[in-house]
C-alpha cells in the first residue's frame, strides 16, 4: 500500500470514529433522557401509591362515622351511586353518604359525591337557604378558635370531627395568633384522613387520629392525643357540628359531653354547634330539615332546643353571650339584613371548666 493510500485510509478511519463518536455520544443524551423520565414516571407511581397507601389505611377496622350514623337507613337510600365522572379514591364507599363529604357539599366544596349532594338537596326543600347552615357553623367555629387563641393563652386545641380541609381551618386560625399552638383533629372518615395528611405533611404542630369522636375513652387514651396534648394543662376542646349526627338514645350526647368534660382540667375551654330548634315559628322548618336529614342517605340530623343543647356543656361557666344562634355569637360587624331560617336554625356557645 502506498503511502497516500495508507493516509486516505487512516482519513476514512479517524471520519468513521468520529462519526461514532458522536452517535456514542448522542445516544448517551438520549440514554440519560430516557433515565430521567423514568425516574420521574416512578416518582409519580411511587406518589401516587403512596396517596393511595394512605387512603386505604384511613379506613380502621371500626366502622366511620358515616356508616355509624346511618345504622338502619333504608336501602333505597343507598342506591344512589356516584356519577361516572366522580373519581373514588381508594378505601372510600361512594354508595354511602358521609357526614364530612355531605357538610363539603354544603359549603360548595369539591369533595363529594352525588350521594352526599343527594342530601343537600333534600334538605333544600325545607329551607333553600340550607347551606347558611353549614357557613354559619364554618363563622362561628373560626370566631371562637380566634378568640380563644388570642384572649385564654392556651395552646392546645383538640377538634373532634374535623371534617374535610378547607379554607380558615383550625389549625390555620390559632397558628397565625402562635405558631406554637399544638392541633390535634380527630375523624375516622379515610378521605378526611387522606386529604388532612397530605395537607399537614410540613407541619409539625398539627396531626390527624383515626378514631370515632362518638367513644370519648377511646379518644382520651389514644396514643397520638396523649403525645401531643398534655391534659395537665387548660386546651380547647371543639366539638363544631358534630353532636347532631350521632345517631342513637337521645340523652347519650350529653353523657358523651360529660365524659369529655371530667377529663378536662381546670381551665380549659368547649367550643360547641348544633342544629337548633328555636322553638317558635320556625321550629316546623327546623323539624322538617331533621326529618330530611333522618330519612336522606345520611341518616342523621338532630334539632335540639336551647335547653337541650345547653345540657351538652355539663358544669361549665358560660363565656357571654351563652348558647345563641352561631351569627349571633360575636358577630365580626353590624348585621345590615335579617337572617334567614337556616341562619336562625344553628346554635352554639364557648364554656369554661373552672
Amino acid at each position: 500500500m502506498t503511502d497516500n493510500e495508507q493516509s486516505e485510509v487512516e482519513a476514512v478511519l479517524r471520519q468513521a470514529d468520529a462519526e461514532l463518536g458522536r452517535e456514542l455520544s448522542a445516544r448517551t443524551d438520549v440514554e440519560a433522557m430516557l433515565e430521567r423520565v423514568k425516574r420521574r414516571a416512578g416518582a409519580l407511581r411511587d406518589s401516587k401509591s403512596a396517596v393511595e397507601v394512605s387512603q386505604a389505611s384511613a379506613a380502621v377496622p371500626r366502622r366511620t362515622v358515616s356508616e355509624r350514623v346511618r345504622h338502619g337507613t333504608s336501602a333505597r337510600d343507598t342506591a344512589v351511586v356516584a356519577t361516572a365522572t366522580d373519581w373514588v379514591p381508594v378505601g372510600v364507599d361512594p354508595t354511602r353518604a358521609s357526614v364530612a363529604r355531605v357538610y363539603d357539599a354544603f359549603l360548595l366544596g369539591k369533595d363529594n359525591y352525588e350521594i352526599d349532594r343527594e342530601v343537600l338537596h333534600r334538605v333544600q326543600q325545607a329551607a333553600p337557604e340550607a347551606q347558611d347552615l353549614a357557613f354559619e357553623n364554618r363563622g362561628f367555629l373560626v370566631r371562637a378558635c380566634r378568640f380563644l387563641a388570642s384572649q385564654t393563652g392556651i395552646t392546645q386545641f383538640l377538634d373532634l370531627g374535623s371534617g374535610l380541609p378547607t379554607a380558615e381551618n383550625t389549625h390555620q386560625v390559632v397558628q397565625r395568633i402562635n405558631p406554637e399552638t399544638k392541633v390535634v383533629y380527630v375523624d375516622n372518615d379515610p378521605v378526611v384522613l387522606a386529604h388532612g395528611r397530605a395537607l399537614l405533611e410540613k407541619n409539625e404542630n398539627t396531626h390527624f387520629v383515626a378514631e370515632d369522636i362518638f367513644e370519648p375513652q377511646r379518644i382520651l387514651e389514644n396514643e397520638v392525643v396523649r403525645q401531643h396534648i398534655d391534659f395537665t394543662k387548660p386546651l380547647v376542646l371543639l366539638q363544631m357540628g358534630t353532636l347532631h349526627q350521632f345517631n342513637g338514645p337521645k340523652e347519650r350526647p350529653a353523657e358523651i359531653m360529660r365524659e369529655y368534660v371530667d377529663a378536662l382540667p381546670s381551665g380549659s375551654f368547649v367550643a360547641l354547634s348544633h342544629f337548633f330548634d328555636p322553638e317558635d315559628e320556625d321550629s316546623a322548618t327546623a323539624r322538617k330539615m331533621e326529618d330530611f336529614f333522618l330519612h336522606s342517605p345520611m341518616g342523621c340530623g338532630t334539632f335540639r332546643t336551647r335547653t337541650e343543647i345547653e345540657a351538652l356543656f355539663p358544669g361549665l361557666e358560660m363565656v357571654p353571650p351563652g348558647v345563641v344562634l352561631c351569627a349571633d355569637w360575636w358577630p365580626d360587624g353590624p348585621r345590615l339584613k335579617a337572617l334567614n331560617v337556616a341562619q336562625r336554625t344553628i346554635a352554639g356557645g364557648v364554656g369554661r371548666k373552672p
